[in-house]
């Protein structure tokens, strides 16, 4: 069976095309962003609100010398509509923090619903948004309950959302939920 990581970016991978335009909403270490960047994607845009972050990113970028292809903002994730005017084809979260930095400063859970349900809006149909969610600390407890308690309540007919999750590890282990767009979304229900 495919690990949490490698199947998020399976699922990413299978949507994405040389006319895709890509988010990674957590920009964090950049890991995502070259990973999009290394697609047949026509361009990929990064968010994070942490300078660190946006270094990181950009640092990795400029090495594998895919600048041409990416964006790389510092903002939050919420606010992607003020950079991007094309749809989207694909998302990816890393929720949690940012490894070796500051752990107060963690993905939230209204924000993160928020913004899942603006990409909806702005998202093709057959497009997805793969969250990653890290749940090992006290706001990721929360993020979690709060992401399946409203995302297992989306029109079936509007999208599939799949948890991924493997049930026997310990440490509240990553888990995966994906959103695919069948057909346009009313978020006001």
């Amino acid at each position: 069976m495919d690990k949490v990581l490698a199947f998020s970016k399976k699922l990413l991978k299978e949507v994405i095309d040389k006319n895709s335009v890509v988010v990674d909403a957590t920009a964090g270490n950049g890991n995502d962003t070259l990973f999009l960047a290394k697609t047949s994607a026509k361009k990929v845009y990064a968010f994070d609100i942490q300078e660190l972050a946006i270094e990181n990113t950009t640092r990795l970028i400029e090495e594998a010398e895919l600048t041409d292809k990416c964006e790389i903002v510092l903002d939050s994730h919420f606010e992607f509509d003020k950079y991007i005017d094309d749809t989207i084809r694909a998302v990816v979260f890393n929720l949690g923090y940012l490894p070796n930095a500051d752990h107060d400063i963690t993905t939230l859970a209204e924000t993160t619903l928020a913004t899942i349900k603006k990409f909806l809006l702005h998202l093709e149909i057959g497009g997805r948004i793969v969250i990653v969610v890290y749940w090992g600390h006290e706001n990721g407890k929360v993020e979690k309950e709060a992401l399946l308690n409203e995302l297992q309540n989306l029109d079936q007919k509007e999208a599939e959302v799949l948890v991924y999750q493997f049930i026997n590890q310990k440490n509240n282990a990553p888990f995966i939920i994906a959103i695919e767009k069948r057909k346009e979304i009313s978020c006001e229900k």
